[in-house]
């Protein structure tokens, strides 16, 4: 008997229903109180960071990360839609696999990871 998972995300907003919207829209990830999110099974890294950490921006108190399948397919959609997409090849690596970083609508990075084929 323990933990099994992650069985929820809960953050302030300044506008709730528009930034749950957001989600939907263009990560298709069913956020609001009355959307359950169905998820793949996969790894989830719960990692705390050093309160000095560069790895996202220091006003932001946590950043999210979204396993994802085709990586490259969903950044087009996203940068067709406006939406800044960051890339750099330091990130990506045979073991871990791809990343790419966007923000949502009130500045919340979200890291969106593509592992290696067969992890």
């Amino acid at each position: 008997m323990g933990v099994t998972g992650i069985g929820g995300i809960f953050f302030r907003s300044g506008d709730p229903t528009a930034r749950a919207a957001w989600y939907r829209e263009h990560l298709g990830v069913e956020a609001g109180h009355d959307h359950i999110w169905k998820q793949q099974e996969g790894m989830t890294v719960f990692a705390p960071f050093p309160a000095d950490s560069d790895y996202f921006p220091a006003e932001q108190p946590f950043m999210l990360n979204l396993r994802v399948t085709g990586l490259e397919d969903l950044a087009a959609r996203l940068e067709t839609a406006g939406i800044p997409v960051e890339r750099r090849d330091e990130w990506n690596t045979a073991e871990y696999g791809t990343f790419a970083r966007i923000h949502d609508p009130e500045g919340l990075p979200i890291e969106l990871w593509e592992p290696p084929a067969g992890a």
